[in-house]
């Protein structure tokens, strides 16, 4: 509780704005009440409201400023406040106009920090067909067109132009997946490292908590930028010639040239293997790419973060509630999605192909202590509209929290791009346990109704042909904790394909682990007295994948009592396997060709077997299950009366042919005898 004396005080009670004169009345706020100073400033006005004169660093956001741990700059603005230093956002800003925005807060003592937002400016452009997308969910009211195209080289173009002295750093999922040549599907071509297109000086990628910690104490000791070469997670352009002269203990890795990538195709899927080993090993390579007569650097990530670091990013005093700036302009989507949900852990091992939360945030998992997660589901409880329903208690994957490897060591060396594919590894700690802990512990918490699970769950880490594993890793108790208590009447998950030689390309389990879970899972609900469904994710064009393996995916869906919903195109996003392939035509382990469909033709004859119920689709699926030899899957997928409406219309029209010869069919046959 806060008293104030006297003054004219802005109170914003669940992001509503309250002015209150209050002579030498004493006022009481409650615990979500805020003034306009517990945001991070945005305009000169804030700025002066704090008492300063001068900014140290100024963050140039694509996204609507959300004060919450979900979002990338509300993380790096706390993170930079919390070391000492004095921060602004500037968030959306005009790039069409005279661009005021840009300098509306003049520049800042140490450096620009520039991101496209939570997502690649491209994804959130355009969808898998390349149509423009109506809406941007991380904008006021979900509309589209408040950022550019390729934003974070368009923003520090602008800043470069602007303010050529001030260093600029980029980061945020943009930057980090564009740090080495990389395809872009949008403009269909590969693409030079986003530092040399965008004229940063420093490339910050992964979640950037520990190197910008490390990069603001360097600078505010008088370090020039272009001096700072030997801190973990960054990238940077040197000239060919400083390559001698670079200091570090690393190993150093030379790439495929961006030259050679642009020639060969085989080239540029060769770079990735090193890339996605590097990125996920504890003890990495740094990594050079040529491009020109310049050096792209890439020193090796940091250790993962323990349990204290990344309690000490979500413990920080976010408001987690939009500015007041946005309470005219509708909701943000985003927020309105997140804004009752916890986030226990960060990191994936699951490697997925076509996933880029391990390229960002790395395979290692960090998990939060149950004290701090406790302490953000008490803040949840305290918001203004909740009902005590927390919408998702999870992270990448759900069921990852506390998982790493038995014996570290081993995982020091280790090079798999994924834990868990093509079988579990031995040295994984696999226990669920503290979840089941956890949740029980969230469950009972004041004001908790349901705490549900909307993450995605990893099925495949719940099933083993060993009793004795899963009793001692408590995968039964865990299913059944979920199915009773935190599943709001549909679990998802994500399958994916039907097809084994498919789901090999996308580090996924085989399809028939996916009829086992789902009988556990409806078992378990069926003992906790519920009537649950499974919805079932599954993705279309993904390369391996051909039309006979849709048509086989739909009729094994259809089998199960599925019509799908949860599905989409496989869309091709900087810096995964899957696109790598997309584009190259091969496969980077093993450098074989793999068959993609990456016409918009091909790609539309796979996506119709997902909506084969749909009469529009039937006549065209008819004729591709009869053109692929698979005539005997038209009755089971489009049902018998569909087969012999077919049927009837073939003979009414051969009827009609010979009538117009002045015969009927039957006086065919009976001339032929």
């Amino acid at each position: 509780m806060q008293k104030l004396y006297s003054g004219e005080i802005e109170v914003y009670t669940n992001n509503t704005l309250f002015t209150f004169a209050l002579g030498k009345e004493i006022i009481e706020l409650k615990a979500q009440e805020y003034k306009i100073t517990d945001w991070l400033p945005t305009t000169k006005k804030e700025v002066e409201k704090r008492g300063w004169d001068e900014l140290d660093v100024i963050l140039i956001s694509g996204d609507a400023y959300v004060d919450h741990p979900s979002f990338g700059h509300a993380v790096i603005g706390r993170i930079i406040e919390a070391e000492g230093f004095r921060v602004a956002i500037i968030p959306q800003p005009n790039w069409q106009d005279d661009l005021r925005d840009f300098k509306k807060l003049g520049r800042p003592r140490l450096f620009f920090g520039v991101t496209s937002g939570c997502m690649d400016s491209m994804v959130n452009h355009y969808t898998a067909n390349k149509r423009l997308r109506s809406n941007d969910a991380y904008t006021p009211g979900g509309n589209a067109g408040f950022r550019p195209d390729h934003a974070t080289i368009e923003y520090s173009k602008i800043l470069k132009q602007l303010y050529p002295e001030t260093p600029i750093v980029i980061g945020g999922v943009e930057a980090s997946l564009r740090r080495f040549t990389h395809y872009d599907y949008w403009d269909n071509e590969l693409k030079k490292s986003i530092l040399a297109d965008s004229g940063a000086d420093i490339l910050v990628y992964g979640m950037g908590e520990l190197p910008l910690k490390a990069l603001l104490q360097r600078l505010d000791k008088g370090e020039k930028i272009e001096e700072i070469r030997d801190i973990p997670q960054i990238s940077y352009l040197i000239n060919s010639e400083e390559k001698d002269q670079l200091k570090g203990e690393w190993n150093n890795h030379e790439l495929n040239s961006h030259e050679q990538c642009l020639k060969d195709k085989k080239a540029f899927a060769a770079n990735f293997r090193h890339i996605e080993e590097e990125s996920n090993k504890v003890e990495a390579f740094r990594l050079f790419q040529q491009i020109g007569k310049q050096q792209i650097v890439v020193n090796p990530p940091f250790p993962p973060m323990e349990t204290k670091e990344i309690d000490a990013s979500f413990d920080l005093p976010y408001t987690r509630l939009p500015h007041p700036k946005y309470k005219k302009r509708g909701s943000i989507p985003a927020w309105e999605m997140i804004k009752h949900s916890v986030n226990i852990h960060r990191g994936c091992f699951g490697g997925c192909s076509f996933c880029t939360i391990s390229a960002h945030q790395g395979k290692f998992v960090s998990s939060r202590s149950e004290k701090s997660i406790l302490k953000e589901v008490k803040q949840v409880t305290e918001m203004e509209d909740f009902k005590g329903y927390l919408s998702d208690v999870g992270g990448p994957s759900a069921n990852m929290y506390k998982m790493k490897g038995k014996f570290e060591e081993i995982c020091k060396k280790c090079k798999r791009p994924s834990c868990i594919f093509p079988t579990v590894c031995k040295n994984l700690n696999t226990d669920h346990q503290p979840m089941i802990d956890l949740y029980k512990k969230i469950d009972k918490q004041k004001g908790i109704k349901k705490a549900f699970i909307g993450s995605g769950i990893r099925y495949d880490m719940l099933l083993s042909d060993k009793p004795e594993v899963t009793k001692q890793n408590h995968y039964d108790q865990y299913i059944s904790q979920v199915a009773a208590r935190h599943v709001s009447g549909r679990l998802k998950v994500a399958p994916e394909h039907t097809s084994d030689k498919v789901l090999e390309k996308m580090r996924k389990p085989s399809f028939n682990q996916f009829h086992v879970f789902k009988k556990k899972f409806e078992r378990a609900s069926n003992d906790a007295g519920l009537n649950q469904q499974i919805i079932p994710y599954f993705i279309s064009s993904h390369p391996a994948s051909q039309p006979q393996d849709m048509a086989d995916l739909a009729v094994k869906t259809k089998d199960m009592g599925f019509r799908l919903e949860q599905v989409q195109d496989f869309t091709p996003t900087p810096m995964t396997l899957s696109t790598v392939i997309y584009y190259s035509g091969f496969d980077p382990y093993t450098l074989k060709p793999v068959y993609t469909a990456t016409s918009k033709r091909d790609k539309l004859e796979q996506q119709k077997f997902f909506f084969w119920y749909k009469r529009e689709n039937q006549g065209e699926i008819r004729r591709s299950l009869i053109s692929m030899g698979k005539s005997e899957w038209v009755p089971k997928l489009l049902g018998q009366k569909n087969e012999e409406h077919s049927n009837k219309r073939k003979d009414n029209n051969a009827e009609g042919r010979y009538k117009k010869k002045g015969r009927t069919n039957s006086s065919r046959k009976r001339s032929r005898r």
